[in-house]
């Protein structure tokens, strides 16, 4: 009986000391999207979180990620590039290069596929890939995570934003999307001019920069609109300023490159990549999936006169048959001054975008 007391009694003792499971209840994240903007579809299994972004921005800027410790995201993402590489091709830890130039990550919570050839069909996807990719970062996710797990910073971070302990690639790839869906661009001159013409109502500080758009700014949004101008309108358009689709736009005649037909192996997608979004076009030189082309001029002047036949060349060129839509030099310049119309400062140089200190 004695035994029996003392049994039941440190039973007791050690139920009293068992420590309750401890939950987190993690803050809901209000997006700022613009009222133009169309509602963006959040993944039902990585909501938007202000723990799940601040673990994002962390990792986007965490160097950590790579195989000697020396590149972040953030280092082929700049924010003063609107997170572009100003290089044509950006360089991995092993002084390796790539063939396609660094997308500018703008918007990305409305894109339907990722990368130039479209291979990732999701954001948490798409973020897994530089990780282990030999000519990028070149470095194996499980040693990304030991390295994570010996800090026990982001040992509390993790553990506040999916309530668990658990460091892994997944929930990873899920906070830095968090925090990528947060990277929105919509206050720009453009946005000004797109509301104004489709009935929106203007702040009293829209108002303001409305009266600062000159004629030429709107004469060159008129030839971007015009089949019988630019003829821009077909892969960029609306608030985005941009379609969500694959397009060869009459870079070449022959292909070193076949984009979307690498991905998909049918030869109508030969030579075909995304479209990519214009905005903050100002910022994201070199252009094309290459980065061939330097300025802005260069682009212009190849939609001018430059388009190649091929045989997946965008029917929507409408003017490929004489090279392209022959513009002269006064609408060259008109057609440019719109194009920068979609610089948006307050994105560049947002305090909530850059590297946390």
């Amino acid at each position: 009986m004695k035994y029996l007391i003392l049994i039941f009694g440190v039973a007791i003792v050690i139920l009293a000391c068992k420590k309750e499971k401890v939950e987190y209840v993690q803050t809901p994240y209000e997006l700022k999207i613009p009222s133009h903007f169309p509602t963006m579809i959040i993944p039902e299994d990585n909501p938007m979180t202000v723990e799940g972004v601040a673990l994002g921005r962390k990792l986007f800027y965490e160097k950590k990620l790579s195989g000697d410790n020396t590149q972040s995201c953030a280092t082929c993402h700049a924010p003063s590039s609107a997170f572009s590489d100003p290089e044509q091709f950006s360089t991995g830890i092993d002084g390796l290069q790539g063939d396609r130039n660094s997308m500018a990550l703008i918007n990305l919570g409305w894109n339907t596929s990722f990368f130039w050839d479209g291979r990732s069909a999701t954001l948490e996807e798409q973020i897994i890939q530089p990780v282990i990719n030999p000519i990028e970062m070149h470095e194996e996710w499980k040693n990304v995570v030991s390295k994570l797990n010996a800090d026990v910073n982001y040992r509390n971070m993790f553990f506040k934003a999916f309530n668990s302990s658990e460091i892994d690639s997944l929930n990873s790839a899920k906070a830095i999307a968090q925090f990528l869906r947060t990277l929105i661009s919509g206050s720009s001159k453009y946005d000004v001019m797109y509301k104004y013409q489709n009935g929106f109502s203007l702040s009293a500080s829209e108002l303001a920069i409305y009266q600062t758009i000159t004629l030429e700014e709107w004469s060159g949004y008129d030839l971007f609109a015009s089949l019988n101008g630019a003829d821009c309108f077909h892969c960029h358009n609306g608030p985005l300023m941009q379609v969500q689709k694959f397009s060869n736009n009459g870079l070449d005649a022959t292909f070193t490159d076949l984009g979307r037909g690498d991905v998909t192996g049918n030869p109508s997608d030969f030579g075909k990549f995304k479209v990519p979004t214009l905005r903050n076009i100002a910022y994201t030189a070199p252009y094309m999936h290459d980065g061939r082309f330097g300025t802005l001029d260069e682009v212009i002047d190849h939609y001018s006169h430059g388009i190649e036949q091929s045989a997946t060349l965008d029917p929507l060129i409408e003017y490929a048959f004489q090279g392209g839509v022959q513009l002269d030099a006064f609408e060259k310049n008109l057609l440019k001054q719109f194009l920068l119309t979609m610089t948006d400062e307050s994105f560049v140089n947002n305090p909530d975008f850059q590297e946390p200190q």
